[in-house]
């Protein structure tokens, strides 16, 4: 369950990212009531086995059961799983099945159980905009030359990395081992981590439209205090 939000006195609207049908919404009925079954199944970042039916932009649950396997996150893990939710509620269109992009989501929440790290957000955020057709070019630059490890970047969306004549003379300047160890989704040299997070910030501001994510947000917040 990626989101859910209280529909009537006693329903919920959820949304949910399947294997096999992408992000569909489904009416809850009676979810909110004290003694509803639901109430302790329909949680975020747990895999269930699902079944719905109906016609229309939001379908009716049938049933749900809890498959287990999945250990409840906490803390920064907690966050970061918010923030995965955050980006397929804004980047993946409904009804638009994506199964290596479940796998890849249901492989970083096992990660994130273990322990939060920056690494494993950088290579989904990486497999979000892949399967979502906006893959990067990251070992060859925009004229189709081999990036260099030792030379500069400004990556271009839509175009890809453009070499730069001075490292300082864009915004957006990232080395050419950033973006070799983007590719491999290496990020033992934290160097390579904090460009990566950057740029990664730039491309998902550009394709939510400059939109806000709460969970970015909050996170910011409490680590401010």
């Amino acid at each position: 369950m990626l989101h859910a939000y209280p529909y009537s006195e006693t329903s919920l609207i959820v949304d949910v990212f399947s294997r096999d049908f992408g992000r569909v919404a489904l009416l809850a009925r009676g979810a909110r009531r004290p003694r509803s079954l639901l109430r302790g199944i329909l949680l975020a970042f747990q895999p269930l086995e699902l079944g719905w039916a109906g016609k229309g932009e939001v379908q009716t649950l049938m049933k749900a059961e809890w498959q287990g396997g999945q250990p409840l996150l906490s803390g920064r893990s907690l966050f970061c799983g918010y923030y995965l939710n955050e980006l397929l509620m804004h980047l993946l269109p409904r009804e638009d099945a994506h199964a290596r992009l479940f796998l890849a989501y249901a492989e970083t929440l096992r990660r994130l159980a273990d322990s939060a790290q920056e690494s494993d957000l950088r290579c989904f955020e990486r497999a979000l905009l892949q399967e979502l057709g906006y893959g990067l070019l990251l070992e060859r630059d925009a004229n189709g030359l081999a990036v260099e490890v030792d030379a500069y970047y400004a990556y271009e969306i839509e175009r890809g990395p453009v070499r730069l004549l001075q490292p300082g003379s864009s915004p957006l300047a990232v080395s050419g081992r950033t973006l070799i160890d983007l590719a491999r989704d290496d990020f033992s040299d934290p160097r390579s981590l904090g460009e990566a997070k950057q740029l990664m910030r730039t491309l998902i501001g550009h394709y939510t439209g400059g939109r806000s994510l709460t969970s970015r947000r909050i996170f910011k917040e409490l680590q401010e205090l």
